[in-house]
């Protein structure tokens, strides 16, 4: 499993924690990432669109804030989010502890 360190994911601020669970060979050539994410206290993943792919959040820990399609609504530990081919999403930390989820990207 490897971890990386972005900063200013997808024109998010500060940086986010990616520690994928499968990679490379191990996806198939069906997903493009499976792995869990994390977003540490003032920072963010900015928005953007998925084209020829669909991407799911599971929350584990922590709140935020979610930007569907530039609808913002609260998420916390328990709540799933999904992004259609075609559709966009961000996704802020509102809480004073990291935010972690897991993210799948599927090929549509």
């Amino acid at each position: 499993m490897g971890i990386r360190r972005v900063e200013n994911m997808c024109g998010g601020k500060g940086h986010v924690i990616i520690k994928d669970i499968l990679e490379g060979d191990e996806l198939k050539g069906k997903c493009g990432l499976y792995a869990q994410v994390t977003i540490e206290k003032g920072c963010s993943l900015g928005y953007h669109e998925h084209h020829g792919e669909t991407e799911t959040y599971y929350i584990l820990s922590g709140e935020g804030e979610y930007d569907d399609n530039g609808v913002k609504r609260p998420v916390k530990a328990g709540d799933i989010t999904i992004t259609p081919d075609g559709k966009g999403h961000g996704l802020t930390n509102a809480g004073d502890t990291d935010l972690v989820f897991m993210a799948l990207i599927i090929f549509d």
